[in-house]
């Protein structure tokens, strides 16, 4: 008889890892992942920075794997761990960065219930040591998706070369203000995440969420049609939300990017996950995606001329406003050594002003003279003082506001100062913490505060009569510039090269170089 029943789409998994698991392997194979992979504690950390190298060329990085049976520790890239595999019949190892677990035999990533329940736990721990909850969490298809997965099975498959994502905006009559910030926001890694994966609880009425409509907005975005989008109800939303915004005239991208934020924050209500009782861990108090992502706080630390005693407060921040040498603001001189060399990527041929001079003037000490005495706590009188801006908490995208645009009573212009921004950002210098202050870092230890670019809005005119556009990263090294409904193909240089007015960087997941 011919059996009629469908088959059942379950997958057989690696056959090679019951080999492992014997005797002690659960006990075993979470000791690995709490010191080698997620490493909660700073403690661990600092025991996978130090021990963590691999035993045959001493590199930290070219993803290294740790054996699953012996103390190896390996490059996948270079197929040192290949090799230790092939000589000493040990199938199976971990990736140290991800978690992810690779037979040698199946020469794949495999997956395996009762290790990634393993992995689940461990990283959750880790979380909760870092005092991050699981704002993070991995996404798991529910019943009916599964059902969903089961009766299509097509799939799309994305390359280099993938265009999904890419898709051009009309202009609706002096809205090219808009069209640039959507673009940044729509390839905002973790945004997008959040919005593809139908996480929004909408709590208001029926066409006045902007969340819902920015969900809308993602759908539409990576639906794979390739024909300019028209965001009519997306521009109703400010209008209506922002009334400053409203009319037909030429808006700030800037202030723009801030009033959507705002909206945003203020819409996303019902998505709010309360991690028992916890305050949320940012400056803002909030855990709607807007401030997981966007939020940073920015450290004030005022300092008494007379008793030496430091006065600290605390506030969020969505972005980094930065003078510009040009403007009636005095710019002290540009970094040392301007007749040449590089700092955080930046070139500093010719003398021309870098993000990381902005970032020193932003975060150097301050005096703030007679005519702005403070109260001294300790003095019990008015005294002069010092006032230093540093990072105490940073975002995870961190946005740069270049100030191009100067308004005062007797001055409005446009400062046009070519400014050199790098590809990939370090952080460290400008925190609040005893490692910058010091510039000392542990041997091996990365501090989480290097970020990579992938987006920039440029403005190109006058204050009068202008025109906003955007680069945005679509894959590793892969740029496209967005004029409204016209997307190109863009080099690094033509990136790195252009005017820049906000810049967008994303933090980079990694903890140990």
């Amino acid at each position: 008889l011919i059996s009629k029943r469908k088959p059942q789409l379950l997958p057989a998994g690696c056959s090679h890892v019951n080999a492992y698991k014997v005797d002690n392997w659960r006990p075993n194979l979470r000791v690995i992942y709490q010191c080698f992979v997620w490493s909660g504690s700073a403690e661990t950390r600092r025991r996978k920075a130090k021990s963590c190298i691999c035993h045959m060329c001493g590199a930290h990085l070219n993803r290294l794997h740790s054996c699953l049976y012996c103390v190896f520790f390996g490059c996948f890239t270079k197929k040192h761990i290949h090799e230790h595999a092939k000589n000493k019949r040990h199938n199976l190892a971990i990736d140290l960065l991800y978690g992810g677990i690779y037979c040698f035999v199946c020469q794949d990533y495999i997956y395996d219930k009762d290790m990634e329940q393993i992995a689940k736990e461990e990283q959750r721990k880790a979380w909760k040591l870092q005092g991050v909850g699981e704002k993070y969490s991995t996404w798991e298809p529910t019943k009916r998706e599964l059902d969903l997965l089961r009766h299509n099975p097509k799939r799309r498959k994305m390359t280099t070369n993938c265009t999904i994502g890419l898709r051009g905006l009309i202009n609706l009559g002096n809205t090219c203000f808009m069209n640039c910030i959507v673009q940044a926001l729509t390839h905002t890694p973790l945004l997008r995440d959040f919005f593809l994966s139908d996480r929004h609880k909408c709590e208001m009425q029926s066409n006045s969420c902007l969340v819902c409509e920015m969900s809308q907005l993602f759908q539409e975005f990576y639906s794979g049609h390739r024909s300019p989008h028209i965001p009519f109800r997306l521009l109703h939303l400010v209008w209506t939300h922002a009334r400053h915004l409203a009319g037909y005239e030429q808006q700030d991208a800037h202030e723009f990017l801030i009033a959507a934020l705002d909206v945003l924050h203020r819409h996303c209500k019902g998505d709010t996950t309360n991690d028992n009782g916890k305050k949320a861990n940012n400056p803002n108090h909030c855990n709607c995606i807007i401030d997981q992502i966007f939020t940073g706080g920015l450290q004030s630390d005022v300092t008494c001329q007379v008793c030496h005693g430091v006065s600290t407060t605390i506030d969020p921040f969505w972005d980094i406003s930065l003078d510009l040498p040009g403007s009636s603001t005095p710019f002290w001189p540009l970094s040392p050594g301007g007749d040449g060399g590089t700092v955080n990527g930046e070139s500093h041929l010719s003398g021309a002003t870098t993000l990381t001079d902005c970032l020193r003037r932003f975060t150097r000490p301050e005096h703030l003279g007679s005519s702005a005495k403070i109260k001294c706590g300790g003095c019990h009188s008015y005294q002069e003082s010092t006032k230093q801006l540093t990072m105490k908490k940073l975002p995870i995208v961190a946005c740069f506001h270049l100030k191009r645009f100067e308004h005062s009573a007797k001055l409005r212009r446009k400062i046009t100062t070519y400014v050199s921004f790098p590809l990939e950002l370090d952080m460290t210098p400008f925190m609040a913490s005893r490692w910058a202050s010091t510039n000392y870092l542990p041997p091996g230890l990365y501090v989480l505060v290097r970020y990579a670019l992938f987006a920039v809005v440029n403005h190109q005119g006058t204050l009068e009569s202008g025109h906003y556009t955007s680069f945005i990263r679509q894959h590793k090294d892969q740029w496209f510039k967005c004029d409204d409904a016209i997307i190109t193909k863009a080099s690094i240089k033509d990136v790195l090269d252009s005017e820049g007015y906000l810049l967008f960087y994303h933090k980079q997941f990694l903890e140990y170089e």
